[in-house]
This record gives C-alpha cells, structure tokens and sequence, in this order.
C-alpha cells in the first residue's frame, strides 16, 4: 500500500523560510516523479513543483522559481520542498504526490497518490 506523508509546514512570518518533506513508502519510487501541490482557502489545487527522479529533471511553477527548491533521494524514498522567502499568499496545504509515469507534470490528476497535506501559513 502506497501512502505519502508530508511534513514540517507551519505558521511563519513574512520572509522566513520552511522546508516540507514527504516520506513515501509502500514501492520503490525509483522510475517515479514526485510532486508538490498546494491548495488555499476557496481556490483550486495548484502545481507548486515536480522531479523525476528517473532523470532528475525538475518543474516549478513560476510562483515558485527562485524562491523554493525542490529535491529527492530515491534512496530513503523521501522528497523536500525547501521555501525560502515566504509570502502570506503562499498560505495553503500543501500535499505531496507521486506519479506512476514518471514524467513530472503540472496536471494534477496525471498524479496517482497523494499525501494528507500539511498546512503552511505565513502572516504579513
């Protein structure tokens, strides 16, 4: 059975920074790619950033370039999401999730497991 757990959010100010990690276990991740999604109150769930670990090619959403940086050891199963620099409009739960193609994508339900979600909130 595959499950996801994410943790380390959190209630931070402005500017500060927060690293999120998702423990996987249940297969071998290996040929998997790994996301980060988040959803705030009232809105839709949204792509934050993506590995495939096969390759080690990385996406971010552009919400997220440059301040945050995702990363993953395929050895321990475990994929982090290090936010630097956070705004109160990164407040949201943030949910792990992994996809069984490999590919890495900014589509949600290309995605085949997900995580409980953690929440982050950031104040002004």
């Amino acid at each position: 059975q595959v499950q996801l757990v994410e943790s380390g959010g959190g209630l931070v100010q402005a500017g500060d920074s927060l690293r999120l990690s998702c423990a996987a276990s249940g297969r071998t991740f290996s040929t998997y790619a790994m996301g980060w999604f988040r959803q705030a109150p009232g809105k839709e769930r949204e792509f934050v950033a993506a590995i495939r670990w096969s390759g080690s090619k990385i996406y971010y959403a552009d919400s997220a370039k440059g301040r945050f940086t995702i990363s993953g050891d395929n050895v321990k199963n475990t994929v982090s999401l290090q936010m630097n620099s956070l705004k109160p409009e990164d407040t949201a739960v943030y949910y792990c999730a992994a996809q069984s193609a490999g590919l890495g994508s900014d589509y949600s339900l290309s995605y085949d497991y997900w995580g409980q979600g953690t929440q982050v909130t950031v104040s002004s």
